[in-house]
């Protein structure tokens, strides 16, 4: 903070990527965490929250939706009480994430429509909805209400989002500044250059 610099999002309260608010057996441990963890937040000066619905095992999208329904309506009137934001990760599930419950804009969608809150948002991850649905730009104007934060990296590998791989972001980065989103934008890839020149090249030529 004296440095003038933010956490973009805090974690810490989620038990891992994949025992998530899908499931029922976890609802008690992730209030208790969450409980826990939104005041901290909000008394560190920081709004944005990560939250993952965890794997399937066999669970319907309309069971898991239900679930997730159900688990995170109180937490979300908690968040809302300490201005904190709680944000759920969209993730592709047939590269990185196998088994992902909200490896789709529209899941997720369903998700905040039935929460109807200003402090649940979806993190929308562009590589993985690059994977899982392409047609960014339009997702992204259609929906933007709906995102809080945006994560980047080049597809395919994850790496540089530069002019090797196959997403337009100078393209994507206008359409969600049209949107007037005046949240962050992450860099989270894995580096092939050095990072300081990576993370410079990545946004001053492709990002800003």
């Amino acid at each position: 903070k004296k440095f003038g610099l933010d956490s973009s999002m805090c974690n810490g309260a989620e038990l891992n990527l994949v025992d998530g608010f899908i499931h029922e057996e976890f609802e008690g441990v992730l209030h208790q965490r969450y409980n826990e963890m939104i005041p901290r937040v909000a008394k560190a000066g920081y709004q944005n929250l990560i939250c993952f619905s965890g794997n399937r095992r066999g669970l319907t999208q309309e069971a898991g939706l239900k679930q997730a329904v159900k688990a995170l309506q109180p937490l979300v009137k908690i968040a809302e009480e300490h201005g904190v934001v709680l944000q759920m990760e969209l993730f592709n599930s047939t590269v990185d994430h196998p088994d992902y419950m909200a490896d789709s804009s529209q899941w997720g969608i369903k998700l905040a429509k039935e929460l109807n809150s200003p402090s649940f948002k979806l993190l929308y991850d562009i590589y993985h909805m690059q994977i899982m649905e392409g047609n960014l730009i339009e997702n992204i104007q259609e929906n933007h209400q709906f995102y809080g934060h945006y994560h980047v990296a080049g597809v395919p590998g994850r790496n540089e989002p530069w002019h090797n791989q196959e997403i337009n972001y100078p393209a994507v980065m206008q359409a969600i500044d049209r949107t007037g989103f005046t949240g962050y934008v992450a860099l989270e890839y894995v580096f092939t250059e050095p990072i300081k020149e990576s993370m410079k090249t990545s946004y001053n030529e492709y990002i800003k």
